[in-house]
């Protein structure tokens, strides 16, 4: 003779009542993207302008490249960015000029 089996079921088990709803994406919010962005200008601004006088072969390429990242994510202060672009611009053009008339990057006053 056969036995008779009953059938197998299964059930999923109880959902938590506080978990998040899955919809395939998350709306997570970073309340600091523009103010990282405003500190990049800032930066730039701040690098630019020391890069004036020291390391301008290592500050000028930076305060272009955070300027630029600044200007990208639509920075609040884009005045200060702006400024820290062409104060890292000018860092190059003084190493430039240091190179080609003194054949040196350094400074130095008198005579």
């Amino acid at each position: 003779m056969s036995a008779l089996t009953a059938p197998h079921h299964t059930t999923a088990p109880p959902k938590s009542p506080t978990a998040p709803p899955a919809t395939g994406t998350s709306a997570v919010h970073h309340p600091t993207g523009p103010r990282d962005a405003d500190g990049m200008a800032v930066a730039s601004f701040v690098l630019g302008l020391i890069g004036l006088l020291l390391f301008n072969l290592v500050f000028g390429p930076c305060a272009i490249a955070l300027a630029t990242l600044a200007l990208l994510r639509n920075t609040q202060r884009k005045g200060r960015a702006l400024l820290g672009l062409t104060l890292g611009v000018a860092d190059l053009a003084v190493l430039i000029t240091l190179v080609t008339t003194n054949n040196t990057v350094t400074w130095h006053f008198g005579g």
